[in-house]
């Protein structure tokens, strides 16, 4: 079937691409929101956590809980303290312990609550869980959401804003 002989399907089939790539990229974005906005209230929530535990305690236990996590959630707790991986040094979940041996008391209260948090949400409904913690320790995960919203739209904005000149300026070429 070549498209000389039958054009209307060839344009059909173009069409619903374009709508299916349409759809996987507002997917894309809103997974994107989902999880930017996550991580800003799982950052204000380890804000609002207080330092009482001795660092023994805390080493201790967020070991203990560190270990539980798997990789994807080891990441984005590692993403959350800047620890970077070493590929020579044996992976996310040994930078992320040797870390965790270096911290203060009050990152390391912070680390305990976010990896509870983190894996509790691997077990059942992680924006449930996250807008539990949240509203446990006062944070505005509602105000947090729209501005992500809004850094979002603003990229979109910007990336559209960018395109036609790029256009312009192949067609010139």
């Amino acid at each position: 079937m070549s498209p000389i002989t039958h054009p209307k399907q060839q344009t059909g089939r173009g069409a619903s691409d374009a709508r299916f790539k349409a759809e996987q990229e507002r997917r894309r974005r809103e997974e994107a929101i989902a999880n930017v906005t996550g991580l800003r209230v799982l950052s204000a929530i380890g804000a609002a956590v207080p330092a009482r535990l001795m660092k023994r305690g805390l080493l201790s236990i967020a070991e203990r809980l560190v270990s539980l996590l798997e990789e994807p959630r080891l990441k984005m707790l590692a993403r959350q303290h800047g620890i970077r991986e070493m590929r020579d040094d044996g992976g996310i979940a040994k930078a992320v312990a040797a870390y965790l041996r270096r911290a203060d008391e009050n990152t390391l209260g912070c680390a305990l609550v976010e990896s509870a948090i983190l894996l509790a949400a691997s077990r059942s409904n992680a924006s449930q869980v996250l807008r539990e913690a949240a509203t446990a320790y006062k944070v505005d995960a509602d105000a947090i959401a729209a501005k992500v919203k809004q850094e979002f739209a603003a990229k979109d904005k910007a990336k559209k804003a960018t395109q036609p000149t790029v256009k312009s300026a192949t067609k010139a070429a």
